[in-house]
Formats: C-alpha cells, structure tokens, sequence
C-alpha cells in the first residue's frame, strides 16, 4: 500500500520530523543529568532547528502534505505541534494567507493581506526593520484572529488546530508537573528559535517586488542550504508555483532563469538566515554602479 502522496523522497523530512520530536524529549530527560554547557548546546540547537524544520519540513507538508492517509497526516501534524511549540495547522493558515497577500505591501487603509509581511509594519512603503520584525513578529501573532479565519474556512481545521492546541497544553503541564526548571531553562530557547524563523523569513522577501508575481520571493542557490532545508532557496520559485514539489524546485528554476533574470528576480549568495551577510544590501557600502547578483556568482553556487 502506497504510504507518501508524492514522491519517495519525502521520507526524508518524515524521518527528520521523527527525530526533532525525539530530540525534544532527549533535551528533557537529560536535564536534571546533564552539565550547563551542554544544556546550552543543546538549547542553541534547538532554537536554530526550529527555523529548519518551520521553513523546511513543516513548510512542505502544509503545501504537499507527506501522507496519501489523512490520519497519517493529522498525525504528523500533532507531533510537528508539540515539537514546534506552535498548532501546525494555525500555521498553515497563516502560510496560506502569506501566498495570498505574497508580502504585499499596506492597501490605502494600512492593511496587508499577509500578515507576516515585512511590509505590514513598515512605514511609506518600506519594509519594517529587520531588528523589530524579527523580535517582535512572534509577540503580534494573534491565535484569535487565526481560529477566526480558519473557522470561517474549515472548521474541520479549526477543530483539529484546537485540538493539537490542547495535546500542546496538555504536553506542557504533564512537563510543568515532572519538572517545572526544565520549562524555565526552554523558553528562552522557544522564543529564539521564533525568531530565527523570522530572521529567515525576513530575508526570503527582502528586496523582492510585491507587484511582480515571478519576484515575489528572493532565492539563494547556495547547495548545503538547499539540501539541508529541503529547497527552501529556491523561494521565488516557490510563490511562483506554491503547489510544485520541493524536489522539482531545481528543475523549474533552470526552465525559467532566463525571464527571471530578464524581471530582476533577486538572488542572494548566503543562505536566507544570512541574508544580512549579502553584499548587495541598502545598508553595505558598495558602489553604486555594482549589479544585483542574479547571474554568473549565484549560478556558481548551484
């Protein structure tokens, strides 16, 4: 019997959402064991897989769900929840509402579609500062809203993001309970980890155009980025064709390089949680004649 929707090579970010969630519960027994410094580690890690799992696990799923059950996915869905820390189907209804609105900028009432554009927050058309988008982006994120939006849609979803809610809740006070330090020493780490998220999502849209649907996104080609995040670079490409598989994002890329060049698709050389690495950046000193990198040094990188 046929077990994944799409494509054999999804059982790789299957098997890495299985051994994030293992090593959740790892970094909780070893707590009261463990020394600081490894405690630490282990905390960092954590915040930094929570951006490669949100941008890269958790993001395919919600666009090319893993499973042909959909029990199976529910499933997943439940255990992405309690690993994140966030209702992975809250989250889809947010992602959903970012490829609407593509990072659009405020209409003449102020107002984004998406709400987590980087323009929501900004001021005379400009996108918001990356320190406050990216520190206080988790903090604006209103779960009423969302349930509102969803209910509206589907209330199937809306039931079962309740319900992956209360299993988060429920995970949470089962820990409070064993041992409530564990929670205190996590939730710096939670937060960060939002954050990183943020940080790479601030830099999949910077410089991109909202009024142009090829360069809706900025990709980076760097290779170890694309392999590990399951080809999240490849982010124009993505909002171009949201319902495309992460595996044929190569593919489309090298069919339409030409017109992306010829629109000015933005392409970084860093990977996106890098993006303020770039050289071609409003705040690096540069001369003014130098030409975007969307050509001979980011093809090097494929």
């Amino acid at each position: 019997m046929k077990i994944l929707m799409y494509s054999k090579w999804d059982g790789v970010p299957v098997v890495c959402g299985a051994l994030h969630f293992a090593y959740v519960v790892t970094f909780f027994l070893v707590f009261p064991h463990a020394p600081l410094w490894l405690l630490i580690c282990m905390g960092l890690i954590y915040s930094m897989s929570i951006s490669w799992n949100i941008n890269g696990i958790s993001h395919n799923q919600i666009h090319n769900p893993y499973f042909t059950s959909r029990i199976l996915n529910r499933l997943f869905n439940v255990m992405e929840s309690v690993t994140l820390g966030i209702s992975q189907t809250f989250y889809k209804h947010v992602h959903h509402r970012h490829h609407m609105g593509n990072s659009d900028r405020p209409d003449e009432n102020g107002e984004c579609h998406d709400w987590i554009s980087i323009y929501r927050h900004g001021h005379d058309g400009e996108p918001e500062n990356p320190w406050s988008y990216i520190f206080l982006s988790y903090l604006r994120e209103d779960p009423k809203a969302i349930y509102k939006e969803m209910k509206r849609k589907n209330r199937v979803d809306a039931r079962w993001g309740i319900a992956e809610i209360a299993v988060l809740g429920a995970t949470i006070a089962i820990g409070l309970v064993i041992d409530w330090k564990f929670w205190l020493f996590f939730l710096p780490f939670y937060y960060l980890g939002h954050c990183c998220t943020y940080l790479n999502g601030y830099f999949l849209h910077y410089g991109g155009n909202p009024d142009k649907p090829i360069a809706w996104g900025v990709s980076s080609y760097h290779k170890l980025y694309n392999w590990l995040f399951f080809n999240n670079g490849y982010h124009a490409e993505h909002h171009f064709r949201p319902k495309l598989h992460w595996t044929k994002m190569r593919q489309l890329h090298e069919e339409i390089a030409d017109v992306q060049r010829q629109e000015g698709v933005r392409v970084i050389v860093p990977p996106h949680a890098l993006g303020f690495l770039d050289p071609d950046l409003p705040w690096c000193k540069r001369d003014e004649s130098a030409t975007p990198l969307t050509s001979s040094k980011a093809n090097d990188l494929k």
